[in-house]
């Protein structure tokens, strides 16, 4: 990025908005299954093993942040990502942890 112009703060501050939003392992997972597929919140619980309020929670920062969006049918609100390209982020993200597992110099 040398000799770009500068980034305005605004967008620095909505792409550590957005970062923050997608740091929690529980919300990388969601991603990852909203990735294959629009999901509701039962079957999030069932594939993550995590409880509903929780899986609500983390989906409620996700939808704030503008990862996610839900759709209500009938009782049930489905939930999929705005765009992949958001998943594309977590997909290299964790790309990037697996080499760094696999060399030896992931860090904690």
């Amino acid at each position: 990025m040398s000799g770009a112009a500068p980034i305005p703060k605004e967008s620095l501050h909505a792409a550590g908005d957005l970062l923050r939003a997608l740091a929690a392992p529980v919300r990388i997972e969601i991603v990852l299954q909203l990735l294959q597929s629009s999901r509701c919140v039962h079957e999030l619980v069932g594939s993550l093993g995590v409880s509903q309020p929780l899986i609500s929670q983390h989906l409620r920062v996700l939808k704030s942040a503008g990862v996610v969006r839900g759709e209500r049918t009938g009782r049930e609100v489905l939930y999929e990502l705005v765009d992949d390209h958001l998943a594309r982020i977590v997909l290299d993200a964790l790309e990037h942890a697996q080499e760094g597992i696999a060399d030896g110099t992931a860090q904690h």
